[in-house]
């Protein structure tokens, strides 16, 4: 079952918005045109990631300074789990996640 989460022409670099879907919190990125799907939350105690800074391709949580690169999900400074990212599914003009 496909959820439309945003239309693509609204998906401009530096665009963030959350999203709950089934229960999750997930946060949509856009970094050099290319959106990312990921849970918003830090692997390393939890903390949300909608108001962390974004930096080129690594991701600072805001709460304790772990940084991850978007591209691989790995921590760079910090040795706990990488992020959990989601794949994204297009239908027409939206994107989404298939569940």
């Amino acid at each position: 079952m496909f959820v439309a989460l945003e239309r693509l022409i609204n998906l401009d670099d530096g665009y963030r918005q959350t999203f709950q879907v089934s229960g999750r919190s997930l946060l949509l990125l856009v970094i050099d045109r290319q959106p990312v799907l990921l849970e918003n939350r830090c692997p390393h105690q939890g903390a949300p990631l909608h108001n962390a800074t974004l930096v080129g391709t690594v991701l600072r949580c805001a709460r304790h300074g772990v940084e991850f690169d978007l591209l691989s999900g790995q921590p760079l400074n910090a040795t706990c789990a990488g992020l959990t990212q989601l794949k994204l599914a297009y239908v027409g003009d939206r994107i989404g996640i298939d569940l």
